[in-house]
């Protein structure tokens, strides 16, 4: 059963994120739900025919972009029907459009990401010339520390869902591991979007999503 406490508290605390993101340069709406974060997706910051990159996200998955994106309006750089993944996350670098989750995201308007390959992370930081992120509002930490402590506890899930052979994926618990599948190599900290204007768009969603 929904609590609508709880639903009350996410629009608060995400309608205050999406005003602390917007001073930092990003464009940034508030979606109440997932359908309507994908309405604003595909009816306001995605155009047709553009081609587009894609980083791993379970929120994007929640949100079923996949369909809209290969029913041929767009040109995608399919990163989960290929015949050689690093190489589409190559040349998704040169795409017109990048889309992604994010790990967290603090109240004051910075976001923190960490990658394994550092493709997600190499495309938000530079190369396609518009980033969309969408994340729920229980990516939100009131500071950057917290923002960190966060992507790092919940580094264990990812490694679980993509196989990382990893102490994490088994204990559950980050112990900065020195392996080869080590998940935790690349971290980005968007402090700042008004370099470029109208690059960074972001989407924060009333819903529990992802990790």
């Amino acid at each position: 059963m929904e609590n609508a406490h709880r639903r009350w508290f996410g629009e608060k605390r995400g309608r205050l994120a999406v005003k602390a993101f917007h001073n930092k340069g990003w464009i940034a709406y508030y979606a109440e739900s997932l359908e309507e974060a994908k309405k604003i997706l595909f009816e306001t910051c995605l155009p047709k025919g553009v081609s587009v990159g894609l980083g791993g996200s379970e929120t994007l998955a929640a949100m079923d972009i996949l369909p809209v994106l290969r029913s041929g309006e767009y040109r995608l750089y399919d990163r989960y029907n290929c015949a050689d993944h690093f190489e589409v996350c190559r040349e998704s670098l040169l795409a017109d459009y990048f889309i992604t989750g994010a790990n967290a995201l603090t109240m004051e308007g910075v976001m923190v990401n960490i990658d394994c390959s550092g493709s997600r992370t190499a495309a938000m930081a530079y190369g396609p010339r518009n980033i969309i992120a969408a994340a729920g509002v229980n990516k939100l930490t009131d500071t950057l520390d917290e923002a960190i402590a966060r992507v790092h506890r919940i580094a264990p899930m990812n490694c679980k869902r993509n196989g990382h052979k990893t102490p994490c994926a088994e204990t559950g618990v980050c112990t900065d591991c020195n392996i080869p599948d080590r998940m935790c190599n690349h971290l980005l900290i968007t402090l700042n979007a008004k370099k470029f204007a109208g690059k960074y768009t972001l989407i924060i969603i009333n819903d529990e999503i992802g990790f």
